[in-house]
């Protein structure tokens, strides 16, 4: 099992938009191949004063060779589809974890 996650910084003004839109980008990517399923979470232990809001994506994957696959043949649209509709109001990082 791979988990790939996502750690999305999101300017708070434009927080509900993003999240909505979140919503059906993690429902298209459950639709490819390979992808088990998906959990989101926002981070509690921010300051009430910050600029920024954090939301984390955990997409659970059959295998390496399902989030290979995802890589080199959706990531790039997908990720286009986020920055045309936000630009540089968000960043987003990405690691991959592997079960034990």
């Amino acid at each position: 099992m791979i988990v790939y996650e996502v750690t999305l910084q999101v300017e708070r003004g434009i927080a509900a938009d993003f999240a909505a839109w979140l919503h059906e980008h993690v429902a298209q990517i459950l639709a490819l191949p390979g992808f088990v399923d998906a959990q989101q979470f926002a981070r509690v232990d921010e300051a009430a004063d910050s600029t920024h809001c954090t939301l984390v994506v955990a997409y659970r994957l059959r295998d390496q060779a399902a989030l290979d696959a995802y890589f080199a043949k959706h990531a790039a649209a997908m990720r286009a589809d986020g920055l045309a509709r936000f630009g540089t109001r968000f960043s987003a990082t990405r690691r991959v974890l592997q079960a034990t």
